[in-house]
């Protein structure tokens, strides 16, 4: 059996990247003929036409499909394989990076990752976005170089990830409110006003769980998409608020926070990026920057 030959995967990741061989050819600066004729190797080689005709353009079959992220990892690790590790000189580097988090991790990690990055490498400037979705298209068309979150199943399977800290939902309400004095029962937790945090609108969460397993149901007064919004609701009403801790430590400033008197599971929020800046030097110092800011700070 005749060895493969790899320099197929290139032509097919621009293939399947691009959905047209002219625009392909010219990303990989071939004329037109060569790119038809690697394409018609591409189709002998795969057993599946790839693209074919529809209507004025082409289209990719379910093949080209099923084939199109695995072969974009592939490619991207074996440009970092080959890639020579650069040394980086922080105190030249000018640079723009693009963080996407959820709200409270600038409130609570900002200014520290912030003055860091000013002692090590004050030409660099951070940029963020509000993570509105765990889609994972922003890290790939490179609109965004970190983000931070909950892995889930949205989270596209090429992604890196490394854990960044462990957080546990907590009760949040105003100073002077019934359950800022004495003992916390789930009872008394289920009986108040609650407002709840969904960025997809729903009701019902792992704390419902934990209260029904005891024949107890909080009332839900309202429904949030942001922590934010929800403890500022808690803050000048007498709804009670449910978040997660270390997340959202400057954002309960001046409330009063108390340990859920049910079971709920932790969550860990890690930070994420995508494949092809794995070998990136100043990539790579950032990440190590973030993770260690995090880890400083409880």
């Amino acid at each position: 059996m005749s060895s493969p030959d790899f320099n197929l995967l290139v032509t097919l990741d621009a293939v399947l990247a691009e959905g047209s061989v002219a625009r392909a050819a010219r990303r990989l600066r071939l004329s037109p003929s060569a790119m038809s004729r690697a394409l018609a190797r591409l189709r002998e080689t795969t057993g599946d036409p790839l693209l074919v005709r529809a209507g004025r353009g082409l289209v990719p079959t379910p093949r080209a499909i099923e084939l199109r992220e695995r072969v974009s990892a592939l490619v991207q690790d074996v440009e970092a394989v080959l890639r020579p590790a650069a040394k980086i000189h922080l105190d030249q580097l000018v640079r723009t990076f693009t963080l996407r988090t959820r709200e409270g991790f600038v409130e609570n990690f900002g200014p520290d990752l912030i003055a860091r990055i000013g002692k090590e490498a004050p030409g660099v400037r951070l940029r963020f976005v509000l993570k509105p979705d765990k889609e994972s298209a922003p890290l790939r068309d490179g609109s965004v170089d970190l983000e931070t979150g909950v892995i889930g199943k949205m989270t596209s399977p090429e992604v890196r990830t490394h854990a960044l800290f462990r957080d546990r939902f907590i009760g949040v309400v105003r100073m002077g409110h019934a359950l800022s004095r004495g003992r916390i029962t789930p009872a008394r937790y289920a009986k108040g006003k609650h407002v709840s945090v969904s960025r997809q609108g729903l009701g019902q969460g792992p704390i419902d769980e934990a209260l029904s397993a005891l024949t107890l149901q909080r009332e839900i007064v309202t429904i949030v998409g942001s922590f934010s919004a929800a403890l500022a609701l808690a803050r000048a009403s007498d709804l009670i608020a449910s978040v997660p801790e270390r997340h959202t430590g400057n954002l309960r400033a001046s409330m009063h926070s108390f340990s859920l008197p049910v079971p709920t599971p932790e969550i860990t929020v890690s930070l994420l990026w995508h494949p092809r800046l794995d070998a990136d030097p100043a990539h790579r110092w950032l990440r190590g920057l973030v993770l260690d800011t995090c880890a400083s700070i409880r």
